[in-house]
Parts: structure tokens; sequence; C-alpha cells
């Protein structure tokens, strides 16, 4: 977890950067197969755990990658429903895990080859037909490139864009009385340009502390079956089958109720629900009891977890915004390191745990802007002034 929450920073930046998106994802893909295969045929613990320290600097970034290439071209208006509904593979990946993991018990060496074979397969199969995101280019100063893209994705649709359009990023100023942008200069930013503006700042700080609670709940209850005396393989099934209605729920509130509202409330029942939890003692039918309350538990977390990617990817602008998301996901990687040291503190404590850290989230939650509706800016100039329109 360590080592991918260090790839989440690197590779965010780079897809920020000259790489892009989609370059970023071919890299962590192609290195996610080829170390897990090799870890298959690792000789020694030595060589084995090397492997496994370079494959988690690859795949902390493949979701991120991904996430925001699927979402930037996105209009607001469908943004929600689509960054939902790339989760559901998450969780169904899970729920594979659990069988594929049940077929070959004893055999280590072939779940490593048959859980690498995935990235490689994307990688020849399906990238070559995704193209890059147009906001990428746009903030790179290929306008031309980004139209291209634009237009492909208009006539997939059966729709065409007049000849007389033409894009700009939202810093350059309106014809005749803006100020001129030098169009050989990239747009593009790094985390210090997240840092410089008080405004980004201030939600950074926040979305880090955030997704690291609810990275602390969502892996936390991931890792406790082992604290409810049930099947292994049937908890795990249970509990990635219960993520999918949340991903559902979340996509059809998402527009209706905004981020922030549903935010708010899907960790303060996930809160709930574990210091519920926590007060339930373990014996006997008692158990199910505190099952139901752990599956309660990682359904609002489920759904507060993913709807954070969507949220986060909002509050920046699309010259910082893998760089922002890199930081967050870096926390959510803590998280996860933080969550089986909770989870060995017995079988009351961690729900205790859980339930603070969800009601905490929660309220800190309050502190950030809603984003529904509203554009996705391409620079950090662009959010300022937009942010300063809205408020006046």
């Amino acid at each position: 977890m360590w080592t991918g929450s260090q790839g989440a920073g690197v590779f965010g930046h780079l897809s920020d950067s000259f790489l892009g998106r989609k370059g970023s994802l071919q890299v962590v893909c192609v290195l996610n197969g080829v170390f897990g295969m090799l870890t298959a045929m690792a000789p020694n613990y030595w060589a084995y755990a090397a492997l496994r320290l370079l494959t988690g600097f690859s795949a902390g970034s493949v979701g991120l990658c991904s996430f925001v290439l699927a979402t930037e071209p996105v209009g607001p208006s469908r943004r929600g429903a689509a960054g939902m509904s790339t989760f559901y593979f998450f969780s169904g990946g899970i729920a594979a895990l659990a069988g594929i993991a049940a077929l070959f018990p004893t055999s280590w060496r072939m779940l490593y080859v048959v859980t690498s074979v995935p990235s490689l397969v994307f990688v020849v199969a399906v990238l070559p037909f995704v193209s890059e995101s147009p906001r990428w280019y746009l903030v790179r100063r290929r306008a031309d490139d980004a139209m291209r893209v634009v237009r492909a994705i208009a006539s997939s649709n059966g729709r065409s864009i007049p000849d007389d359009v033409s894009l700009k990023l939202d810093d350059e100023g309106d014809d005749g009385g803006g100020k001129v942008v030098d169009s050989s200069a990239s747009a593009s930013g790094s985390i210090i340009d997240v840092f410089r503006s008080r405004t980004t700042r201030f939600r950074l700080v926040l979305s880090v502390v955030i997704n690291l609670l609810a990275s602390v709940v969502y892996y936390g209850l991931s890792l406790n079956v082992v604290n409810l005396k049930t099947n292994l393989y049937v908890s795990v099934l249970v509990n990635s089958l219960a993520e999918m209605p949340a991903y559902l729920l979340t996509a059809l509130l998402l527009d209706r109720f905004g981020r922030k509202p549903l935010a708010i409330g899907t960790m303060l029942l996930s809160g709930i629900s574990c210091s519920a939890g926590s007060l339930i003692a373990g014996a006997g039918a008692m158990r199910v009891a505190r099952l139901a309350c752990g599956v309660v538990g990682i359904f609002g977390m489920a759904a507060t977890y993913n709807l954070l990617f969507i949220y986060t990817a909002e509050l920046f602008p699309t010259a910082v915004r893998n760089a922002a998301l890199g930081c967050t996901s870096q926390a959510s990687q803590m998280g996860a390191i933080l969550a089986p040291l909770v989870v060995v503190l017995g079988e009351r404590v961690p729900f205790a745990l859980f339930g603070v850290s969800g009601l905490v989230g929660g309220f800190l939650v309050f502190c950030l802007p809603e984003t529904k509706n509203k554009p996705m800016y391409d620079t950090m100039a662009g959010l300022e002034e937009g942010e300063k329109t809205l408020l006046k």
C-alpha cells in the first residue's frame, strides 16, 4: 500500500504533464501485468517482496488514471452517473477475485498469473480504441487534437459539430478584450500550484483528511471479516456485492441532491452503523446482527469512497486534477495501511473506531463547496476567476 501511494503521486503528476492520461494508464497497466507475472516466478522471499513493492507502485495508479480518463470528456449533466458506473467493475472484480482465490487455494503462483493477465489484455485489446482526454490536450495547448477527439465523440453519438466552433481554455479572455496567452506555453501545473492557491489548498487538505478517514473504514470493514467468525470467502463476496447497490443508489441520487449532501449522508450512515456494531456482542445469533451492521457500514462507505473520486475531481482544474487526485489517493492508501492495525484490536473496538472515523469525516464534508452542475475548470486562473464570479 505504501508503494501504491507513492505510485499514485508519481503517475498523478506525470498524467498532468507530458505523459497524459492515456499514456500513464498504458504504462501502469503494463507494469502491473509484468510485475505480477514475474511475482509468480519469484525464486525466493526477497525477490517476491521486491516484486510486490513494484506491483504496488504501478497498481496504485490504475484506478486513478482510468477514472479521470473516463470522466473528463463527460458533461456536467452525466458526469455523476458516468463516474459512479466505473466502480461497478471494481466491486465486480473483487467478487470475481473471491471466486478465483477459492479455485486456487494452494497455488499462489497460479493465482498471480491469472490475476495479472487482465492488465495486459486491457492494454492490447481495449486501450488502442480509447482516445486521450480532450481536456488534457487543451491544457497542453493542443486545441486541434482536442477538437479532433470531441468531433469523434460527437460522431459516435450521431451528432456533428459545426466547422466554425473552436475550443479555448478558461484562462483565455473573450475575443477583443481578453489577455493574450502564449499558444506554445502549456497550462499544466503541479501539486505546488495547488498549495499556492488558498482556495485549492484548503480543498486539498480537507479532501486528504476525508479520504484518509473513508479509506480506514472502507478497507477496515473489508478486512474485518476475520473478526466476524464467518466463512472468509462468503464474507468477502457479501461485502463486494453490498457495494453494488450503493453505486446504483448514489448514481440515481447524485444529480438530484448533489455531491456534498450525499457524501455527508453516506459517511454518517456508515459511521452510525459501525457505532451500533460496536455495541453488539459477537456471541451466537448476534454475529449475524453485527455482520448486518458491517454490511450497512460498507454499503455507506462504498458509496462515499467512490463518490469522493467524482467530488475531488470536480474540485480541482484539469491542469492539476490528477496531481490532486494523486494526493488524495496517497491518503487513501495510507488509510488502507492503517486499517489492518485497527482490525487487530479485537471484535468491538474496530467497529467503534470505524464509527468515529465515519462521523468525523461526514462533518468535515460540510466545509467543502458543492460542485453539482458547476463547470470543470481547466486552469488555476480559470478556477479562481470562476469562483469569484459565483460569489458575486
